[in-house]
């Protein structure tokens, strides 16, 4: 038999970056303050989230909390609450330090030079973050300039993330994304010339009328860039998007199937690992020998994030929590009134996310661990859970019965080619009932 009976039959199920995932967020019973989530955390290695919920524009097939073309009061306002939100959190964790720092949204270069420029004082003022740590930020190549890329270079920024999703134009028709061909070139250009270290390329695949000859042909584009590293994305069809939203009014699909997306990636695995590229995850890709400035050591398992913004996630032991969540413009754009209009005493207490058992936790460090080229390791499991996974988790033994993992010489259980391809089928398979009742109850805004 190909699979385990009880593993799911479609191989794209959900992309497992986090966990529990956010739609199994809801209101606390009663507020709870942020100094008493953070007071008994290790706060010596923590990773810092920025998010910037804005976009020159918003692609079909984005569900990010993002808004397009915001009126400048409402960035300015965005701007000054957090400002105020650093502040009461710095004082509200206590000493702490950071040992990674990342940018991201929506696309946090349509802000203005000026505008990066002080958000960068508000953190640099505010929070210890370590000299010289792992630094990255997003952006478009509608947005990104070289006064931009200048400051990117002064302030240590790291690694520069673009969306470029495709080279072919019906393609980006299909995405409902507005694309100038010299603008995404420009950009590469750009950012390849100056001094920030790394450039992260994603792209996109099993777009309705994409095929495997249009595929390879983004992808040879995106080599001639050299970008250190790619990231390979499936598309998944989100409720609330406006691929979601044409979908329904013209009864189309617009997405490939399952067998035709599996072709994809493997023909991309395959050119990108005989172009020089480390396959790290089922998605990323980096290039062999990079040598990073990785930091201090930072791990997503044990060591804490803090998110600061409208829409970012901050991840404790015992307690994960944000802003409430939505897709559509209109409730966007509530949730983000809503947070420029929050008083110092407001960022004290969070209301919303989701409190962890320790059985929560031990799904969490699993999947964490198993998604990623690094394997996950039965003794850090027991050392922290004081018991056994494969008692806990009898499944991970089908795992290697039917070739999708295997036990590497320091007896890690890692994924093999064929489990990596089944990435977004395996995170799901190994959610708890809790969660994931949660999540099928959850109805997206």
């Amino acid at each position: 038999m190909y699979l385990p009976e009880s593993f799911p039959q479609n191989i794209y199920q959900a992309y497992s970056y986090s966990y529990p995932h956010k739609s199994a967020y809801r209101n606390f019973e009663s507020a709870i303050p942020i100094e008493e989530v953070w007071r008994k955390e290790k706060k010596d290695a923590l990773f810092l989230y920025l998010h910037i919920p804005f976009c020159e524009m918003r692609c079909g097939f984005c569900n990010l909390f993002t808004v397009a073309k915001p009126a400048k009061d409402i960035v300015n306002e965005y701007i000054d609450a957090l400002e105020r939100q650093t502040k009461v959190v710095a004082k509200s964790i206590g000493e702490h330090q950071f040992v990674r720092y990342a940018v991201g949204g929506g696309t946090p270069t349509f802000l203005e030079l000026e505008e990066l420029k002080r958000i960068h004082e508000i953190i640099n003022t505010n929070l210890n973050l370590m000299k010289d740590i792992p630094f990255s930020i997003e952006t478009s190549p509608e947005t990104i300039t070289k006064d931009k890329i200048n400051f990117f270079g002064e302030t240590n920024v790291q690694r520069i993330s673009i969306g470029v999703q495709s080279f072919i134009g019906n393609e980006l028709s299909t995405l409902i994304r507005r694309q100038k061909m010299n603008e995404v070139v420009q950009a590469l250009d750009l950012i390849k010339s100056s001094t920030v270290p790394v450039l992260n390329v994603d792209l996109i695949y099993g777009i309705e009328g994409q095929t495997l000859h249009s595929w390879m042909k983004s992808l040879q584009a995106v080599v001639e860039f050299s970008p250190e590293e790619v990231y390979l994305y499936p598309l998944y069809l989100r409720e609330k998007t406006g691929m979601d939203i044409v979908i329904q009014r013209e009864n189309k699909i617009h997405i490939r199937d399952e067998n035709s997306k599996l072709s994809m990636y493997e023909k991309a695995r395959e050119f990108l690992i005989d172009n020089n590229y480390q396959q790290i995850s089922m998605r990323m890709f980096r290039k062999n020998n990079l040598k990073l400035n990785e930091g201090p050591v930072y791990c997503c398992q044990s060591d804490g994030m803090l998110g600061l913004g409208a829409g970012a996630r901050s991840y404790t032991k015992n307690v994960h929590y944000c802003s409430e969540y939505a897709v559509s413009r209109k409730n966007v754009k509530s949730i983000i009134r809503d947070y420029n209009k929050m008083s110092f005493d407001d960022f004290n207490r969070t209301t919303y996310g989701f409190a962890l058992t320790q059985n929560e936790q031990k799904h969490r460090h699993l999947i964490q661990s198993l998604l990623h080229i690094d394997g996950f390791s039965f003794s850090d499991y027991t050392n922290r859970f004081d018991s056994s996974p494969l008692d806990e988790f009898p499944q991970l033994s089908e795992l290697v019965d039917y070739d999708l993992a295997f036990y590497d010489n320091t007896k890690k259980l890692k994924l093999t080619a064929k489990g990596i391809a089944h990435s977004d089928a395996i995170g799901p398979w190994l959610i708890s009932k809790n969660v994931k009742q949660l999540m099928t109850e959850y109805q997206v805004s």
